[in-house]
């Protein structure tokens, strides 16, 4: 996806200009944009893991708590190419707010290693809305016990086991294992990394023994490990969690300081103007304060929270360079 340094520009300027129009009290009380027609969701992963069980429930809050006019939100599923699918329906859309879409930063990621043919800085991110954990998780008749016995034979053997990811090579689920077991000795470079479409479809091939390894974040793992089918051997997380969450070490207290944290919120098209981002930014809030949600978010072994429209710029902006130069210490770049 070509775009232009005017683009470009414009993308980076709505923080400073965009801060200041959003808080003008008169503004506020100008014609506010609401939503005239149903709002598609452009979701850019396959049904079954945590960026469309959030989407999805994020789309469902939206309706219950009557936040867009009694109008329908209608969940799209365009997987493919990193979020490229998603990102170029929406691109077609420009100025329109009748679109949404995820907000991850797993496309940060795909960005930085080259897997993602876009440039997120040419959308608008309104808000971030969980805090995901990421987890290393193996069958529960694995004969790994723990991280450290992981660690130890990936270490004598980077080709020994097979390390499920999704959807693809270099986006945040390959760098949150690939940043660990870098800084514990293993040659990263010569992993078997094995990529699924989904989440869910790494761990359906965990459990049918064709993999030994799952990466994933919380919805994905936790209710598998509360049923007993899959062992959690190590959290991304700088501390532990609660719940089901607690018993499950982190890396740093494994002697690997290697936290790696993933945000999951909403984006909207290009060339949208304030109002339209005031108007998702609040609805959003609302969501996010919402009891539902939170415990949706909960029970998936996550953290609820929310940060607007220049806070989620901001962190775009971040976690691109934070993100380019672990890859270039990786050397984790698509294959």
């Amino acid at each position: 996806m070509n775009t232009s340094h005017t683009n470009r520009r414009q993308a980076l300027g709505w923080m400073g200009a965009g801060a200041a129009l959003l808080g003008h009290p008169g503004l506020a009380r100008a014609a506010a944009w609401q939503p005239s027609g149903n709002i598609t969701y452009n979701i850019s992963v396959a049904p079954g893991g945590s960026v469309d069980l959030y989407a999805r429930g994020i789309k469902q809050a939206l309706e219950t708590l009557n936040l867009v006019g009694g109008h329908n939100v209608l969940p799209m599923n365009r997987p493919g190419a990193a979020g490229l699918l998603a990102l170029q329906a929406m691109q077609k859309t420009r100025g329109d707010a009748h679109q949404l879409g995820t907000f991850h930063t797993g496309g940060i990621a795909g960005q930085v290693t080259g897997v993602l043919k876009a440039d997120l800085r040419d959308y608008v991110p309104v808000a971030m809305m969980v805090e995901e954990t990421t987890l290393v998780a193996v069958a529960a008749d694995s004969p790994l016990r723990s991280a450290t016995e992981l660690v130890d034979k990936l270490r004598r053997d980077p080709l020994a086991l097979k390390i499920a990811v999704a959807p693809l090579r270099g986006l945040n689920l390959h760098l949150a294992i690939a940043k660990p077991l870098k800084l514990a000795g293993v040659d990263v470079s010569q992993l078997t990394v094995v990529p699924f479409r989904s989440s869910g479809e790494s761990v359906t091939a965990l459990l049918g023994g064709h993999i030994n390894v799952v990466i994933a974040t919380g919805p994905t793992v936790t209710p598998l490990a509360q049923s007993g089918k899959v062992r959690m051997l190590a959290s991304c997380a700088a501390s532990r969690g609660t719940g089901p969450l607690a018993e499950v070490p982190t890396w740093r207290e494994l002697g690997i300081a290697a936290d790696y944290v993933s945000y999951n919120g909403v984006l909207l098209p290009p060339g949208v103007d304030a109002e339209q981002i005031r108007f998702w930014e609040n609805a959003l809030r609302r969501v996010a304060e919402s009891a539902e949600w939170r415990q949706l978010v909960e029970r998936s072994g996550n953290k609820p929270m929310f940060k607007g429209y220049v806070d989620s710029h901001r962190y775009l902006q971040s976690e691109l360079q934070a993100t380019q130069a672990l890859v270039a210490s990786l050397g984790a770049g698509a294959r």
